[in-house]
This record gives structure tokens, sequence and C-alpha cells, in this order.
């Protein structure tokens, strides 16, 4: 189970992490530098539970910076593919 100080760091990693995986994914964003970060946030946290599941962080443990910026990343790229095609 999570605690309030486990969600606050993912938090704060995944805004982070958004961050950084928009300057890595660099382009016009449908949602701003706002989504962005949310988006940050949203990998975090199933780089958080996905590591939980494989067993390489235990509950309660921060989720690894590099694997926050790797979910952003991701989760930037699909939202991009899904937002790109509503344009059309």
């Amino acid at each position: 189970m999570l605690g309030a100080h486990g969600i606050l760091g993912w938090i704060i990693i995944g805004g982070l992490a958004g961050a950084i995986a928009k300057a890595l994914m660099p382009g016009r964003d449908p949602g701003g530098c706002i989504i962005t970060i949310i988006l940050g946030i949203a990998g975090a946290v199933v780089a958080g539970y996905l590591g939980q599941a494989l067993h390489i962080y235990r509950p309660g443990e921060a989720v690894g910076f590099i694997a926050a910026i790797i979910g952003a990343f991701i989760i930037l790229f699909i939202y991009r593919l899904i937002a790109g095609r509503r344009r059309l």
C-alpha cells in the first residue's frame, strides 16, 4: 500500500520527468506545458507500479528517476499519437 509520502514523491519526480521528457521530445504538444507535466506524473506512477510489479521497487520506495523519465516519454509519445489523429 502506498502512503502519502510515496505518492507525493511520484508527483514531484513525475513533474521533473515530464519537463525532461518534453525537452527530449521537442515539438508542439496539443495540451501545452501543464498537460506535459501531468503526463510526466502519470509516467512516474506507471513506472512505479511496473517497478513494484516486477519487484524492482518495494511498496513505499520512490520510483527511479530514469524510469520516471522513460515512463513520461512513452506516455507523451502515445498522447501525441492520439491527439495528433484527433486534429485531422
